[in-house]
């Protein structure tokens, strides 16, 4: 089965009543991952960022 995280309600729902559209994360394989899809896209985020943070700073390096 299939969960997706609702952000306008804050619910999770199983794929067979998902609602349609935009207000989706997902999928998710569990109901506690897609619980989870806020946190998770948090450190998605934060760990991106600072990977674009290293390469920038490795990229300085190299002007002269």
């Amino acid at each position: 089965m299939t969960f997706w995280y609702n952000v306008r309600t804050g619910q999770v729902e199983p794929d067979e009543t998902k609602s349609a559209g935009e207000n989706l994360m997902g999928p998710y394989e569990t109901r506690e991952e897609a619980q989870r899809a806020l946190e998770t896209a948090k450190e998605k985020t934060e760990a991106w960022d600072e990977e674009d943070r290293e390469y920038n700073e490795w990229g300085e390096g190299e002007k002269s």
